[in-house]
């Protein structure tokens, strides 16, 4: 995709004059609308982009990091089960009761 106007290349653009044409008041006004907009459609797309190469770089550094959710679950099951024979032997049958 190639852009092919920028906030400049707007506010220098001359146009003819006729007899019969548009108000140059106007014209100049609506323009200096568009020259805005194309400046601040400019920043997006450049902080839009560096957002993404961001977040590319932490999906990256993300992915090169061992993976402990895994562990994590079986630790968690292991933990349970380990309060779940505790609670037997403690408080036996009367947890059933």
């Amino acid at each position: 995709m190639v852009i092919k106007l920028n906030s400049k290349m707007i506010l220098e653009k001359e146009f003819k004059k006729q007899m019969k044409g548009y108000n140059i008041d106007e014209v100049d006004q609506f323009l200096d609308i568009i020259m805005e907009d194309y400046d601040n459609f400019q920043r997006m797309i450049e902080e839009l982009q560096a957002e993404n190469q961001r977040l590319k770089r932490e999906l990256d550094n993300a992915t090169k990091r061992p993976q402990t959710t895994q562990y994590l679950g079986n630790t968690n099951f292991d933990i349970l089960k380990r309060l779940s024979n505790l609670e037997k032997h403690v408080f036996g049958s009367k947890l059933y009761d």
